[in-house]
């Protein structure tokens, strides 16, 4: 009877994307594939460790997963990604319950793990994350009709604030020749819709090429027959170019839709972060962009809280999220990460003050977003059919608006059956904080 393995991915698309790989070389070994760990022999644990949120799920998915194989349930539990990558002289120690704690350069391995594991040996072990895998054959676990592209490992940057540069090692691209042929398979296989990621990926092809290739990138696969939407999310705004904007507009398939995080806008505390731009450079940039790319969804992530932020610095950003107006944005609290520059900062501002001043950010947003979707009252737009939901008994999906788990959704009733994937038309009748209604006009 074969084993049954259950994969538990937490954090980032990115990650998911590592999981899916995983996931693949386990099935093509003859292992079985549950969605429920409770259901299965082995569990696998993908980690995140980005901030404090992410790494307290991560250890109470562990210890979770280690009551059910304390009662039977389960019988092996491996353990990696970034979490484990980050803490790796204590995480063999911390989770006796693991049978076997990998870093992110032994996922490839992943199948001769698991053997050593099923054969009673603890594996503890740690490539170079470097080694880590850039590509390679995926089961998708979203939706059928949609995936991430990952075009990139790993970053170069060293935001004071960030420990991405040392838990995944330095920015590595994908060879354009292995992304398209992964995109084609991708649409072959019914995908329509591709999200273009990676942690910095405007930056893509810089090191392989000595230039950034994303405009390039994205051009050829518009040439793919199959896809229909393409989306590009985490581009940073000192990467934007005109180049990159022409082929957003140009293009049908991608959709008009840029992910620009840029953390803060007054200039010093910028500075701080190791990050580019301020207030007039910003604003210059977004005003820019949407000349040139009419209708643009502009979405951004904020952090607030930062190592010396003034009230003053504070209310610029506030003013300053006012004027530019963002269809999509997040703002989150500094969370203090050991191993970076901003750790040692002086002048932290304490961890109740930093969420007050991010919740008075996305209370503007709320206002912001609610005055955007009244503005879309009447309007028709295509929407990708995710579900039905069966107590509000109506469907829902995504128009070109918003992009996959981040967003939000529109909710729409049809006189005729629907399938998963079906792109409508649809009539924009009612509108909620984040989310729109309204019904299928044609199909």
């Amino acid at each position: 009877m074969a084993i049954k393995v259950g994969m538990v991915s937490l954090g980032c698309s990115k990650n998911l994307v590592d999981s899916e790989r995983m996931l693949s070389k386990l099935k093509n070994h003859g292992y079985k594939l549950v969605t429920e760990p409770g259901l299965a022999d082995v569990a696998v644990v993908n980690t995140c460790g980005f901030i404090k949120a992410a790494k307290e799920e991560a250890i109470d998915t562990i210890l979770e997963l280690g009551k059910l194989k304390e009662e039977g349930t389960l019988k092996k539990i491996i353990i990696t990604g970034c979490l484990v990558e980050r803490y790796k002289e204590e995480a063999a120690e911390q989770f006796p319950e693991a049978d076997a704690v990998i870093g992110i350069g032994d996922t490839k391995d992943i199948v001769d793990i698991l053997d050593h594991v099923l054969a009673d040996e603890r594996v503890v072990h740690f490539a170079p994350k470097l080694d880590a895998e850039l590509c390679g054959e995926r089961i998708i676990s979203t939706l059928p009709f949609f995936t991430y592209l990952k075009v990139a490992e790993g970053c170069s940057n060293c935001c004071t604030y960030c420990a991405i540069p040392m838990i995944r090692g330095k920015f590595r691209s994908v060879p354009m020749e292995k992304l398209l042929e992964e995109a084609k398979f991708l649409a072959d296989n019914g995908v329509t819709e591709l999200v273009v990621i990676a942690q910095d990926t405007a930056l893509y092809g810089k090191d392989l090429y000595g230039e950034p290739k994303l405009a390039e990138l994205l051009t050829k696969l518009c040439r793919i027959d199959g896809l229909r939407w393409i989306r590009t999310l985490y581009c940073y705004p000192e990467r934007i170019t005109d180049e990159l904007l022409d082929v957003i507009a140009r293009e049908e398939k991608i959709v008009k839709y840029l992910e620009i995080p840029i953390q803060h806008c007054n200039g010093d505390i910028l500075s701080r972060m190791n990050r580019w731009g301020d207030t007039e450079k910003l604003e210059a940039l977004f005003a820019h962009i949407r000349e040139k790319v009419p209708n643009v969804i502009l979405r951004t992530t904020l952090i607030t809280g930062f190592p010396g932020e003034t009230e003053e610095q504070f209310e610029e950003l506030a003013e300053f999220v006012k004027r530019v107006r963002f269809d999509r944005l997040g703002c989150f609290a500094y969370s203090r990460e050991e191993g970076t520059k901003a750790y040692s900062f002086p002048d932290q501002i304490d961890e109740e003050t930093a969420a007050h001043r991010a919740d008075i950010i996305m209370e503007q947003q709320m206002l912001i977003s609610c005055e955007n979707n009244e503005n879309l009252m009447g309007a028709e737009l295509t929407a990708v059919v995710e579900g039905f939901d069966k107590f509000g008994e109506c469907w829902f999906g995504r128009t070109p608006l918003d992009a996959p788990d981040i967003d939000g959704k529109v909710f729409f009733t049809s006189d005729k059956p629907l399938n998963i994937g079906d792109y409508v038309k649809i009539r924009i009748t009612d509108t909620l904080d984040y989310d729109l209604i309204g019904e299928v006009i044609s199909q």
